[in-house]
C-alpha cells in the first residue's frame, strides 16, 4: 500500500540491474536531506552513505548495502546516545555498537543515522520539545500526512508522528532508510508505524538483546523495527532476531482469526472506524474466518496498573540521580511520568509483578484457540503538533491524547505479547494501522497472517 519500494524489491531491482547501489544511496540521502525529513535525524552520516565500499570487505550481506536509521537511545561506537534529551548530551561516546546496531551492520545495513524521538522514549506523541518534532509523512499518499485532505491551503498542519519512535517511522515512510530500528514499550513502534502509514512489528520481547539501549522498562521494553512492507518486517526481525521466520504461505480461510469486542474498539475516531470497518469487510469477502470475541479480561487492565505500571517506577530507578542533579532539563510532562514511580511502593511493584503473570494466563487460554486477533492500532488518528506542544495550557490535551494512542497497543506489552502494525487506510485518507498481534512466542504466526493482509489489503487501494 506504500509509495515508496521496499527493501525486498529494492534487492530484486539491484540484483536484475535495474539500478545501482549508488543511484539507490543518493536518492535515499537525497530524501533525508529533503524538507520532508526536517528534524528527523539529529545526526546524518551523509559522508558514510556517499563512501564507496572497499572491494576488500567482499560482498554485502542480505541488506545488501542499503541504509537502515536507528533510533537516538541505541549505542552506535563513536558516538553519544542522547535519548532524545539535553540530560546525556554530555556523557562519553558509546564503545561499541549496540547489538541491535552491530546485527544490522553485520547483514550489510549502512547507518543513515540517528534519529529523533521523544526523550528518554516515555510518551507516544512524538513531542520532543529539545529537538522538536517531525511532521508524518503518509508513505500509502506520498505527502505529509493529511495534506491530501487539505491541500496545499496555507493553514494546513502538520500531525504529529506519533512515539517514541518518531524520527525513525518518518526516516522510513519518506525513504530515507528501508528500516527503521526502534523500541517498543507501549507502543513505541506500532504508534508511528500507523501514523505515518508503514509497518511496525513488535516481537516479543525476550527474542532481541536490548542492551546497548537506553532502558525506559526493563519488564517492558522491545527491540523492533518499521519496514514498508511485512515481507521487509520478516527480514528485520530475522536480522535482529537473529533467527529464521517459517513461511506458511496459508490462504487467508486457514486462519482463525478473532476481533476482540472490549476496550479495542471503544471511541473510535470516524477516520479510524471506516477504515477498519472497510478492512474487516475485506478480509470477510476474502474468506477470513472472524469471530467477535469479548475478552473481557482486557477491562482488567486499569485496575491491574492502576499504581503506575512498569514504566514509571522503573525509569524513576533510572533516572532518580540524574533527576536530583537536573530536573531542570528534562520535559517536564516526561519529568512527571517518571517521577510517579518515586510513589509506588515495594509491595505495590511485587503485587503488579504476579498480577500480570496471573493475567497473562487468563489471556493465554482466552486467545488460545485462534491464529491471531485483529483490532484498530490506535482508537485516533495523529493530532497536530501545534495542539500537543509544550504549554501547561496545553498539557490536559496532551496527556489524554498520549493515553489514546497507547491504550490498544500497550495491551500486547502487558501481555509479553507480539504484535504488526499495517496501513489499512486508502491513499487520501488519514493515516490508520491495523493491529495483527497474539501472546508471546507466536511471532511467527502473526507475521504469516499479517502477510496475507497485507495482500488482501492491496488490492482494494
Amino acid at each position: 500500500m506504500t509509495t515508496q519500494t521496499d527493501l525486498i524489491a529494492t534487492l530484486q531491482a539491484l540484483a536484475q540491474g535495474h539500478t545501482t547501489l549508488r543511484e539507490v544511496l543518493d536518492h535515499c540521502l537525497a530524501q533525508a536531506q529533503s524538507p520532508s525529513c526536517n528534524l528527523v535525524f539529529m545526526r546524518l552520516n551523509s559522508a558514510d552513505l556517499q563512501r564507496e565500499q572497499d572491494p576488500s570487505h567482499g560482498p554485502y550481506g542480505p541488506l545488501g548495502g542499503l541504509p537502515f536509521s536507528a533510533k537516538d537511545l541505541f549505542d552506535v561506537q563513536g558516538e553519544v546516545t542522547t535519548a532524545g534529551s539535553l540530560v546525556l548530551q554530555n556523557k562519553l561516546p558509546a564503545a561499541q555498537d549496540s547489538p541491535a546496531v552491530a546485527n544490522m551492520r553485520a547483514a550489510g545495513g549502512r547507518l543513515m543515522g540517528r534519529t529523533n524521538m521523544v526523550e528518554f522514549a516515555f510518551s507516544g506523541v512524538g513531542v520532543n520539545p529539545h529537538y522538536g518534532t517531525p511532521a508524518a509523512w503518509d508513505a500509502v499518499s506520498g505527502r505529509l500526512a493529511g495534506q491530501a485532505l487539505s491541500g496545499d491551503t496555507p493553514d494546513f498542519q502538520p500531525l504529529v508522528p506519533g512515539g517514541s519512535s518518531s524520527g525513525a517511522a518518518v526516516s522510513v515512510a519518506t525513504g530515507a532508510a528501508f528500516i527503521g530500528l526502534g523500541s517498543d514499550t507501549g507502543g513505541s513502534i506500532r504508534i508511528p508505524a500507523a501514523l505515518n502509514g508503514i509497518v511496525g512489528f513488535k516481537n516479543t520481547a525476550r527474542l532481541v538483546s536490548t542492551q546497548g539501549a537506553v532502558p525506559l522498562s526493563t519488564t517492558m521494553d522491545t527491540v523492533c523495527a518499521m519496514t514498508r512492507s511485512v515481507r521487509d518486517a520478516i527480514l528485520a526481525h530475522e536480522i535482529l532476531a537473529q533467527r529464521k521466520v517459517p513461511r506458511f504461505q496459508q490462504d487467508l480461510s486457514a486462519y482463525r482469526l478473532a476481533i476482540p469486542t472490549s476496550l479495542m474498539l471503544d471511541e473510535l475516531s470516524a477516520p479510524v472506524q471506516q477504515a477498519w470497518q472497510r478492512s474487516i469487510e475485506t478480509l470477510a469477502r476474502a474468506g477470513a474466518k472472524l469471530t467477535e470475541i469479548t475478552l473481557p479480561e482486557l477491562n482488567d487492565l486499569a485496575g491491574l496498573l492502576a499504581t503506575g505500571g512498569f514504566s514509571a517506577a522503573e525509569s524513576y530507578a533510572w533516572h532518580r540521580h540524574l533527576l536530583a542533579q537536573g530536573a531542570a532539563q528534562y520535559d517536564p510532562r516526561v519529568a512527571q511520568r517518571i517521577e510517579r514511580g518515586a510513589q509506588m511502593k515495594a509491595f505495590e511493584y511485587l503485587d503488579l509483578q504476579r498480577g500480570r503473570l496471573q493475567w497473562i494466563a487468563r489471556m493465554q487460554q482466552a486467545m488460545s484457540g485462534y491464529d491471531a486477533l485483529l483490532s484498530p492500532t490506535l482508537p485516533i488518528t495523529a493530532p497536530t503538533i501545534a495542539s500537543m506542544a509544550p504549554g501547561v495550557e496545553r498539557d490536559a490535551a496532551f496527556f489524554q491524547a498520549n493515553a489514546q494512542l497507547l491504550r490498544n497497543t500497550s495491551v500486547v506489552n502487558t501481555l509479553d505479547g507480539c504484535a504488526l502494525s499495517l496501513p489499512c487506510h486508502l491513499a487520501g485518507e488519514l493515516p490508520v494501522g491495523l493491529m495483527v498481534w497474539h501472546a508471546a512466542m507466536r511471532d511467527d504466526a502473526v507475521l504469516n497472517v499479517s502477510l496475507t493482509i497485507e495482500q488482501h489489503l492491496k488490492n482494494t487501494a
